[in-house]
């Protein structure tokens, strides 16, 4: 691999940016492409659905052959409240591979007793996120139904682009929030990706559903993410 790709290529992970060496088996010539970046023609559609997948491959493309080594950051998922949802959703996601944590002030709900070996953290999101800020990489769920507490990661979350945004509540809790955030800066463009009703509309009802039709609408976002939007500076 050439020197200064190997540098490019660390420079984006360390940032925790998708990145993707690709190779010419052919002629052993290698670039890195961040995800958002310009690519060939030929390449777009395969260096689109490799970044999607996260699975790395050789493809055949317009006579060339090409080997797509493919670096994703691991996907986070932050979890605003610590409620029943929250239990069961932040078990089934790390089975699926998530790196879960969870947020809540309120030290009656966010006890170790509840989320045993889960990062629980009880304090406000505001000071939490300071130190652990959110990226394109992160999925923000808000649950608590309280909007002193679900209202500023939901603003945050939009403003650094987090994959996927969703929160809990009924339509008209839903269409109150909007206005609430509206009030505080957030473009109609921005307040288009919270996902409210929160998850997939498979009926739902029982805390274990919910959690079910949440991570799923999670998958589907980051499986069907548009790769082709600029995230940042190019490595």
């Amino acid at each position: 691999m050439d020197a200064a790709n190997l540098e490019r290529l660390n420079a984006a992970r360390r940032a925790r940016k998708a990145v993707m060496l690709v190779t010419n088996l052919e002629h052993g010539t290698d670039r890195v492409i961040v995800e958002g970046g310009p690519v060939d023609g030929a390449l777009s559609d395969t260096v689109a659905a490799a970044f999607r997948s996260g699975k790395s491959g050789i493809c055949d493309i317009d006579g060339g052959r090409y080997f797509l080594n493919v670096h994703l950051p691991p996907a986070h998922i932050v979890i605003i409240g610590a409620v029943h949802i929250s239990q069961v959703l932040a078990q089934m996601a790390a089975l699926a591979g998530f790196d879960v944590r969870i947020i809540d002030p309120r030290t009656a709900f966010a006890t170790p007793e509840r989320f045993a070996g889960i990062d629980l953290t009880a304090d406000w999101p505001v000071d939490v996120l300071k130190d652990r800020p959110l990226d394109a990489y992160t999925a923000v769920v808000a649950v608590t139904h309280d909007p002193k507490i679900d209202d500023f990661p939901i603003a945050e979350a939009l403003r650094t682009g987090c994959f996927y945004v969703g929160a809990l509540g009924s339509r008209k809790t839903h269409g109150s929030r909007l206005e609430r955030l509206k009030k505080e800066g957030c473009s109609d463009g921005e307040l288009a990706r919270i996902n409210g009703p929160i998850g997939l509309d498979i009926g739902a009802s029982s805390p274990a559903e919910i959690a079910v039709a949440i991570l799923a609408q999670i998958i589907q976002t980051l499986r069907s993410r548009d790769v082709s939007s600029p995230k940042g500076d190019k490595a």
